[in-house]
């Protein structure tokens, strides 16, 4: 299921198209990143042709004689591919491949032959099978309907569907079967993600622009021996690691796919159940590579793709990596963006990382008074495990307890509570209402319910992930 013939090295030909607002200074920049992609999906650039145009062609993608001239250009250098930086129409396409001689693809197809060669799980091969046949389907090719059985009426029919038709509902039926698929992996990893609110082990996922050094980061933080390659989109399927912070509160902390520009409509659609993980998180973590040419372009694609899958207001904590091979970028990126300077390869930082997960994690919990009955030590006991107590004083025939509650803890002990809690903080120092709360009810269930007398609360799990024993 690839689009690039990989039994030989290609020889590929870029094309981009300066049209406003873009620069030339933005194409180059953008063919760059698509040289790394192509040598990624297992070619090499032979050469490169840019274009300065209103607007690109609707028919040809590039003007008429400068078509011809890409056709010389691949004479000359012994093309085999050429490859456009946007995505181009099935039409722009047929016609391309008319002039050239030759296949032409786009930027988006590049991204979908990557992501088929390094998915592994069998979700993550679904979902890529799912969005590559989304790509093709409008670009089937055949000979029209000339031999269509739905031409006409009695004497014009001809003998039988086109290849064209039979090609096209064989991946129709692909398509939903691979989304029922999904559907069914979907429900099992909604219910991991419900077992795991019921841990109240809080998640934090790491996010960032591919080849940022997240899975290093990984690494470096739990141990955890992902694969780590110097190459883009060497990680697809999401992995999960328990993570202790400073203090020793357990998270759950997640290594996701990386983003990139123009990244295509049908991997997001398609990896929308992989990328729920994000959009739940408690925070996260956005990786940013210190060394890259342009970090802050970066930052703003990511963000872009945080808002397209529901992501835009999970709070956000910058870790600008590779520090050792840019010093000076780093400590500039984190005077404008907040965050820690680090390095995942040496571990330089870490531990001023987890410092600043940690209290990101804090400043999103409330802090909530409670009066306890004298005769309830069983409760002021599970308070001590769910969350950090602050202070507590006698108040005549109960205890007041202050403490520092996530969302799960203070529906558990909401029965105790004398005020309502403060709202929740961004790692940022924003206002943001608590995740998971609707003001009907809660998305985490009611609060537990003890063995015991009425209206007791149960020990419930600890936040080191083990079972208390009330």
């Amino acid at each position: 299921m690839t689009l690039i013939e990989r039994s030989i090295r290609e020889r590929i030909v870029l094309v981009g198209v300066v049209s406003w607002p873009r620069t030339s200074d933005e194409v180059e920049a953008s063919l760059d990143e698509l040289s790394l992609l192509i040598d990624t999906a297992g070619a090499d650039e032979a050469a490169r042709i840019v274009q300065s145009r209103d607007h690109p062609d609707p028919a040809t993608y590039l003007g008429r004689g400068k078509a011809e001239e890409l056709h010389r250009l691949c004479e000359e250098v012994d093309a085999d591919t050429v490859v456009f930086d946007e995505e181009l129409s099935p039409a722009q396409q047929r016609n391309l491949e008319q002039i050239l001689g030759r296949t032409a693809i786009d930027r988006t197809a590049v991204i979908l032959d990557i992501f088929a060669q390094n998915a592994r799980s069998e979700e993550g091969r679904a979902q890529v099978e799912l969005a590559l046949l989304r790509y093709r389907l409008p670009r089937l090719r055949g000979r029209g309907t000339a031999l269509s059985r739905q031409a006409g009426g009695i004497g014009t029919r001809g003998p039988g569907e086109t290849q064209l038709e039979v090609d096209r509902r064989r991946i129709l039926r692909r398509i939903s079967r691979l989304e029922d698929e999904l559907r069914a992996l979907e429900a099992t990893r909604h219910t991991q993600r419900r077992q795991r609110r019921r841990g109240a082990l809080r998640t934090v996922s790491l996010v960032g622009y591919t080849n940022a050094g997240k899975s290093t980061i990984l690494n470096a933080l739990t141990d955890a021996d992902v694969l780590v390659e110097n190459r883009l989109f060497a990680t697809l399927d999401p992995r999960t690691r328990r993570l202790e912070l400073p203090g020793g509160e357990p998270v759950l902390c997640s290594d996701t796919v990386g983003f990139v520009r123009k990244l295509p409509h049908q991997l997001v659609e398609s990896f929308h159940s992989t990328l729920e993980v994000v959009a739940d998180a408690d925070l996260l973590v956005h990786v940013v590579d210190a060394a890259a040419r342009d970090p802050g372009g970066a930052i703003e694609a990511v963000r872009t793709v945080l808002g397209e899958i529901g992501a835009g207001g999970v709070p956000e904590l910058y870790c600008c990596n590779k520090a050792d091979l840019a010093r000076d970028a780093a400590v500039s990126l984190v005077a404008r963006y907040g965050g820690v300077a680090c390095s995942g390869r040496t571990g330089e930082g870490m531990d001023a990382l987890l410092e600043a997960i940690a209290e990101a994690l804090r400043a999103s919990d409330q802090t909530v008074e409670l009066a306890v009955p004298y005769e309830r030590g069983d409760v002021l006991a599970a308070l001590h495990r769910a969350g950090e107590v602050l202070e507590q004083h006698d108040a005549g025939g109960a205890l007041e307890v202050r403490a520092r509650l996530d969302d799960a803890a203070r529906r558990r002990f909401a029965q105790f509570a004398r005020t309502p809690p403060r709202p929740a903080r961004n790692a940022d120092g924003a206002g943001r209402a608590p995740a998971g709360e609707t003001p009907g009810g809660s998305e985490r269930g009611p609060a537990a319910s003890p063995p015991g007398a009425p209206g007791a609360v149960t020990d419930g799990p600890r936040r080191d992930g083990r079972q208390g024993q009330g």
